[in-house]
């Protein structure tokens, strides 16, 4: 797999969804190969700040979803997150999928990865999630490539929005230059 897009809304197919696939799109377009991951319907419990991780290089949590995702991110060459805005800031389950990653800093285990953040707020707080997203690829030494934000609330109002996917797409298109840079 090279690039990965994770959204981290609960609502399966909801604004962020098809935020984060647009940028998808115009990397599968130009034939690179791409995976969707839902985190809805997912389980991902918090951190539990017990740092045995320390000694494992990996969270010691194991009856959730987190493990399974997380060897994902590390299988792909960039990483593309997205979160809705809860109270000015990124989900719940989001932080928890952030929080826990803390399991692979000691290694730096994500390092030299790229990556962009996306999120969508309904009026505002996007830029503080987007912040928070930037927080977490910063602290795991990704490559930022930007983001992407983006309004909407009821079900598919992002797809009025005309900026926000002008800019999904010019993200698509920095990952295809960054992967296959001959074309």
């Amino acid at each position: 797999m090279t690039v990965l897009g994770i959204s981290g809304s609960m609502r399966k197919d909801g604004n962020t969804s098809l935020l984060v696939k647009t940028v998808l799109e115009q990397c599968e377009k130009a034939g690179i190969e791409t995976e969707f991951i839902s985190l809805a319907g997912k389980k991902i419990n918090p951190c539990l700040g017990c740092e045995k991780c320390k000694e494992n290089d990996w969270c010691i949590i194991q009856n959730d979803d987190w493990g399974a995702i997380m060897e994902k991110v590390l299988e792909a060459e960039v990483l593309v997150i997205g979160s809705p805005t809860y109270y000015y800031d990124v989900c719940g389950h989001v932080k928890n999928f952030i929080d826990r990653s803390y399991s692979l800093y000691h290694r730096r285990q994500l390092a030299g990865r790229k990556a962009a953040a996306v999120a969508v707020c309904s009026n505002k707080g996007g830029a503080r999630t987007i912040q928070t997203l930037e927080g977490f690829l910063n602290s795991h030494e990704f490559s930022y490539l930007g983001w992407v934000r983006g309004k909407g609330y009821l079900e598919g109002d992002i797809t009025k929005d005309t900026r926000a996917l002008k800019k999904a797409r010019e993200i698509g298109d920095k990952i295809v230059k960054l992967l296959k840079p001959q074309d």
